[in-house]
């Protein structure tokens, strides 16, 4: 499992510049590779944080700024900050964030959706990548898949162009973790 106290390079020192040119806390709402790896111990190469999520508005956008892919910080450590502006979450994730590398930054504050919520974020794209994410959180957590549906039809199901077809990809999720548990 990765070490709570400080991501490892380049993340560290990436974050480290983020930090230091802002002088208030900012919070980066973060989903996608960046937080299974961190959090829960997934060992596979990410190349940028995904942040739903940035406040307030003026530290956000120095923050966007700087850790642009294509830009400086980019061009030094080869990781950047990756607003995604077309990602679904579930409607109360803010409740159940938690702080990644708490006391690390002296402004930053990463904070990762649960691992439920951070599986939803992915259900529309449903990309190989994204199905091997979830396969892994499936099985490290391990998911309740109770919650994981009613969370699904409860917070998230409503926000959906074609709920229809994402009802489908969820059931196919939940058969293969439940596939995943048969010994």
């Amino acid at each position: 499992m990765p070490s709570p106290n400080r991501p490892p390079e380049p993340w560290n020192s990436f974050l480290q510049k983020l930090d230091s040119a802002v002088d208030t806390a900012v919070r980066l709402d973060c989903i996608g590779g960046f937080v299974v790896t961190q959090m829960y111990g997934l060992d596979r190469p990410t190349a940028d944080v995904d942040v739903v999520e940035l406040a307030p508005r003026n530290a956000a956008e120095t923050i966007m700024n700087l850790g642009v892919r294509g830009g400086s910080l980019h061009k030094k450590y080869r990781v950047y900050l990756d607003r995604v502006g077309v990602a679904h979450v579930p409607e109360n994730y803010e409740d159940r964030l938690t702080e990644m590398f708490s006391g690390t930054y002296r402004y930053l504050r990463l904070m990762a959706l649960d691992p439920y919520d951070l599986a939803l974020s992915k259900l529309e794209r449903n990309s190989q990548k994204d199905r091997d994410d979830l396969r892994f959180l499936a099985r490290t957590v391990p998911f309740n898949l109770d919650l994981l549906r009613s969370r699904y039809s409860t917070e998230l199901r409503w926000q959906l162009g074609v709920p229809e077809r994402e009802d489908l990809t969820l059931q196919l999720w939940v058969e293969m973790i439940e596939e995943d548990r048969i010994p």
